[in-house]
């Protein structure tokens, strides 16, 4: 499919594209090389967890397959590949045994080498969920030690690809880990620690702050954390939705940007929560960062609640929906206006922002022997692109686009049940299908270059 842009594509010019993956979602291999266990290979094994009863394995077998990946990379005209580090991978006893498995950092040695040899920039994350269970049995992200922990596996990664590897990631997603791991249960580790659980927000923040300079030591120009945003909307104009939707809006987005932007958190005094800052931190958390890693879905639409969350997440009125369902609604305009809030909001120690995740999962077919039209994802890409363009216009710096993601991956506790990728995976074989949009964002590419 050749067209069907926004309609000042141009206005993209000069930014980075790319296309992402996570280890865990889709590396397989569970056991090739030494890995050792992840919270998530706990998570998977215990019955009921996912959905669908399925697991990570084989999936697309990235660890055996990735020359495929590469060349699937090439043939999209991206510049840079966003994957993750299995933290398990390279150091399969985290927590008890700080061996380092040589082996599994081969394998990334040789993914590396092979974006090069391919004009494409690897941009690695460090921790991409998939916390080493040993760990996460002394406390996992509520023990400032972890933080710690993560200094020294960055360093042994870096030792190995720093010479080679410029543009990081340290830690992804934290909002993601600590309200759905520790808070709801609803993610590995599986914890349901409601506002106890914010801790682990400070630790994670910590991790990053204590990576990011270790990755420079080693020649980093980029090292930087990826938070996942979310325009929180009250469903009424209510007074009562309205604070609701602050308090949401706190603990979901300022929770993160603020200390990292700020060196300060947000009032959490509703929530009965200090955080256990220790001297130094601070500093560590709120050095400056090369970029501002972005990942935006959708929106979040909430009313007031009297349980013992003082919000309940409903469905946004009027919003057509991706195969997540009503809790995944399409409303590409509060991606531009989250965008335009932040630039407003930070002014001159927000960095260039790069979207670091951006994409939709509809339903597709387990097995294809012809390209999937997906369409849908299609309008999607265009419309969160024009979003693009417009908090561009609004003198927002928007430096790249990333499309969660590459491939169908194993959706964490979705396993499955639901496809994001550019590319069809067929889970028993591994096979790779481009789907129309795939070509789609090839050509936007192009378009935007020419």
């Amino acid at each position: 499919m050749v067209g069907n842009f926004p309609s000042n594509v141009d206005a993209l010019a000069g930014m980075h594209f790319s296309a992402a993956t996570a280890a865990f979602q889709v590396e397989g291999a569970r056991t090739a090389v030494g890995r050792g266990r992840s919270i998530w290979d706990d998570f998977v094994d215990a019955p009921g967890n996912i959905v669908d009863g399925s697991t990570a394995e084989p999936g697309p077998d990235s660890f055996h397959r990735y020359d495929e990946d590469i060349a699937l990379l090439a043939g999209l005209g991206v510049d840079r590949y966003r994957f993750s580090i299995s933290w398990s991978r390279v150091i399969p006893n985290a927590g008890t045994d700080d061996s380092v498995n040589h082996a599994g950092l081969d394998y990334y040695d040789r993914l590396v080498d092979g974006l090069l040899d391919a004009g494409i920039t690897p941009e690695p994350t460090l921790y991409h969920w998939d916390l080493p269970v040993a760990l996460e049995k002394d406390g996992g992200w509520l023990n400032s030690d972890t933080a710690y922990r993560f200094g020294d596996y960055a360093a042994v990664v870096a030792d190995r690809l720093g010479d080679r590897v410029r543009h990081w990631y340290t830690i992804n997603e934290p909002a993601s880990t600590s309200l759905q791991g520790y808070a709801l249960g609803e993610l590995a580790p599986g914890h349901t620690l409601l506002f106890e659980s914010l801790p682990t927000v400070h630790h994670q923040l910590l991790a990053h702050g204590i990576a990011a300079p270790i990755l420079r030591e080693h020649g980093a120009v980029q090292a930087a954390p990826t938070f996942n945003h979310s325009l929180i909307l009250p469903v009424s104009e209510s007074a009562e939705d309205k604070a609701a939707a602050g308090l949401l809006d706190a603990i979901h987005n300022r929770l993160f940007t603020d200390p990292l932007l700020l060196g300060t958190y947000p009032d959490l005094s509703a929530f009965g929560v200090e955080m256990p800052i220790a001297d130094g931190d601070m500093d560590l958390i709120s050095a400056p960062n090369e970029v501002y890693g972005f990942n935006y879905y959708n929106p979040t639409t909430v009313r007031a609640s009297a349980g013992p969350v003082p919000f309940e997440m409903v469905p946004t009125p009027g919003a057509p929906v991706t195969g997540f369902g009503p809790m995944w609604p399409i409303r590409p305009d509060t991606m531009r206006d989250f965008l335009i809030d932040m630039a407003q909001r930070y002014a001159s120690v927000l960095p260039p922002i790069i979207i670091t995740e951006n994409g939709a999962s509809f339903p597709e077919p387990d097995t294809t022997e012809a390209e999937i039209v997906d369409s849908e994802r299609i309008d999607y890409l265009r419309d969160h692109l024009g979003a693009v363009i417009d908090a561009k216009a609004a003198g927002v710096r928007i430096d790249g686009h990333t499309v969660w993601s590459l491939l169908d991956n194993f959706e964490w506790a979705d396993g499955w049940s639901q496809r994001f990728g550019l590319v069809h995976v067929d889970m028993e074989t591994g096979t790779r299908t481009p789907k129309a949009s795939y070509r789609w964002y090839r050509d936007l590419i192009a378009a935007a270059r020419s």
